[in-house]
């Protein structure tokens, strides 16, 4: 055991420094295109293109580069579920901070942290079954559309249902912080819009 920990610190960094080099290789080869979710090998010319500038953004440019760069897709979601597009980036702020891969070790997923219906979240069991069994997948949600769609519609739908955004954020957020959750996205949605 006198070698163990080093030999995982070791192989714990070799580890890094290839995913690095992985994502460079990626982010010089290969473009994402985010509205459809689908890589394809860039050509020279592409790879060197700037990004196109969203032009319909309403989320307050005060906020971090994570959140900003999801600013057309929170836009577009935000004003279909009828809600302000800074309300919905002060949720992923706090609940994944824009990184659309975040998965909690209670089990939810993606930019709005929803539980799924599958993974740890499939043995949650309610009064009347399983308490995420209509909820979407884990690959579901792992598309950062998909995610803040589904995610601004249930927030959406707990505002209409519970008749204020402060009672729909604590019904949204985990279940044993009780008003904590929605005081701190509400701090969050005041300070940067």
């Amino acid at each position: 055991m006198k070698n163990g920990p080093s030999l995982v610190i070791r192989g714990t960094i070799i580890g890094s420094l290839v995913l690095a080099l992985l994502g460079w290789l990626l982010a010089k080869h290969i473009e994402i295109l985010p509205s459809a979710d689908v890589a394809y090998a860039a050509s020279p010319t592409q790879i060197n293109a700037q990004p196109a500038a969203v032009e319909d953004c309403e989320v307050s440019a005060s906020y971090p580069d994570g959140i900003l760069q999801w600013c057309d897709v929170i836009t577009s979601l935000a004003k279909q579920a009828e809600l302000p597009p800074d309300l919905i980036a002060a949720v992923i702020l706090q609940e994944s901070g824009g990184d659309a891969a975040a998965y909690s070790s209670s089990g939810a997923v993606g930019l709005m942290q929803v539980m799924p219906r599958d993974g740890i979240a499939a043995a949650f069991e309610c009064i009347n079954g399983p308490c995420f069994a209509s909820r979407p997948t884990i690959e579901e949600l792992q598309d950062p559309s998909f995610n803040v769609e589904y995610g601004s519609q249930m927030l959406a739908g707990l505002i209409g249902r519970l008749g204020n955004l402060r009672e729909a954020l604590k019904s949204y957020g985990p279940m044993d912080v009780d008003y904590r959750y929605a005081d701190t996205v509400l701090a969050i949605y005041e300070n940067y819009r």
